[in-house]
């Protein structure tokens, strides 16, 4: 029997991660899948030997608040592969964590597979060398990783991005306004604050706040609405909330959030990417910690942080950083696409062209090819 580890440390990645689990037991039911990840991955018949919430942290220093927990992970990890000796390790996203994990199997001769490679084009360019060192083969989710990595003479194939089989929408817009008590005739505005408890607490206060002023000013007369993903700490969630409880609709369905309202207030990361590609307009909110932040400027090589601008190569979405995730601030980038008609359209237009830069291949069914290449030796195309 083929015995494949698999390490995701965050929800997104556990998303992207569940359907190529699902291809790979239709295809090879005979492969042994275990290691780290979350429960849609569990559901695909995958063994976790950690409990997932304990590697969903973000920033520098809330890492090195954990930084025992990740020694003695990588300490059972390594015991773990000489035990086991996994045919394939396969990697998803993570990067901090994992591009230790990449070196540590390479050197014991175990074969990797990195699937959402770090985003060296962004930051740390050096770990595109370390990734072609340390890795058999690279799964990147957009074209231009495929073009920069070939220029090493790194083995990377581009698979297509995870958006373009993961969006589904169950619900029509009437459905989705009954089911959460909303008017359908109303104009929706969304917010986003993200699907860790670290964002939470940093990014969802001003959140709270702005959705306070709106409420009392009411002049736009939208009705809000407020996203809480399955992985955050409800207790924590409701905590904060609590000012604004009775002017604004929680949601559980994120994505069809996204999709029904007419403009969002949302968190930097896969979120912006989610909204980008389903085409809703909005704002970009990113908070995290000061010396989180500080130590993240001196690697940055980039001037924009939204995925979406990176992408079209133009800060098309306005993003507040910072101590620019003010109320005051949200609110005057809200009144400018809620008072000028133009610039709404002109957002929404430019959003169409992310959907079309990444549209086409479906990475569940590559990254499972590729993974059946490797464990048995074979050439099949992707």
């Amino acid at each position: 029997m083929k015995n494949i580890f698999f390490l995701v440390g965050e929800p997104s990645a556990d998303a992207h991660t569940a359907p190529v689990l699902n291809h790979l037991h239709h295809t090879y039911p005979e492969i042994n899948l275990w290691g780290i990840g979350g429960k849609k991955m569990q559901k695909e018949c995958f063994y976790s030997i950690y409990p997932f919430s304990r590697f969903n942290v973000m920033g520098f220093l809330e890492v090195v608040r954990h930084i025992s927990f990740f020694f003695n992970v990588k300490k059972r990890l390594k015991l773990l592969f000489k035990e086991r000796k996994p045919d394939l390790v396969v990697l998803v996203d993570y990067p901090g964590f994992n591009m230790r994990i990449s070196k540590m199997a390479c050197k014991m001769g175990i074969k990797v597979l990195y699937y959402i490679t770090p985003q060296f084009w962004a930051w740390k360019e050096r770990r595109k060398y370390k990734l072609k060192k340390f890795c058999d083969k690279l799964a990147v989710i957009f074209p231009f990783e495929e073009k920069l990595l070939h220029k090493i003479n790194a083995n990377a194939t581009y698979v297509g991005h995870p958006l373009n089989e993961e969006l589904e929408f169950t619900l029509t817009r009437k459905q989705f306004a009954k089911k959460y008590q909303l008017s359908s005739n109303n104009k929706w505005l969304g917010f986003i604050p993200g699907s860790r408890d670290s964002e939470i607490k940093k990014i969802l206060p001003p959140l709270v706040k702005t959705i306070k002023k709106l409420a009392n000013k009411n002049s736009y007369n939208y009705e809000l609405l407020l996203s809480r993903s399955e992985s955050v700490n409800k207790s924590l969630f409701n905590s904060i909330i609590k000012p604004v409880k009775k002017h604004v609709s929680v949601v559980d369905e994120t994505h069809s959030l996204m999709k029904y309202c007419d403009f969002l207030v949302c968190k930097s990361g896969t979120s912006s990417l989610e909204a980008a590609y389903i085409g809703t307009p909005f704002i970009v909110v990113y908070k995290t910690s000061f010396l989180s932040y500080q130590i993240a400027k001196l690697f940055v090589r980039i001037n924009m942080i939204a995925m979406p601008n990176i992408i079209l190569g133009e800060k098309m979405v306005p993003e507040l950083i910072q101590n620019e995730v003010i109320p005051s601030t949200i609110l005057s980038n809200l009144k400018t696409y809620f008072q000028n008609s133009k610039n709404y359209e002109h957002l929404k237009n430019k959003l169409q062209n992310v959907r079309k830069k990444l549209s086409g291949k479906k990475p569940s069914k590559n990254v499972a090819k590729i993974i059946g290449n490797m464990i048995y030796e074979t050439n099949d195309k992707v």
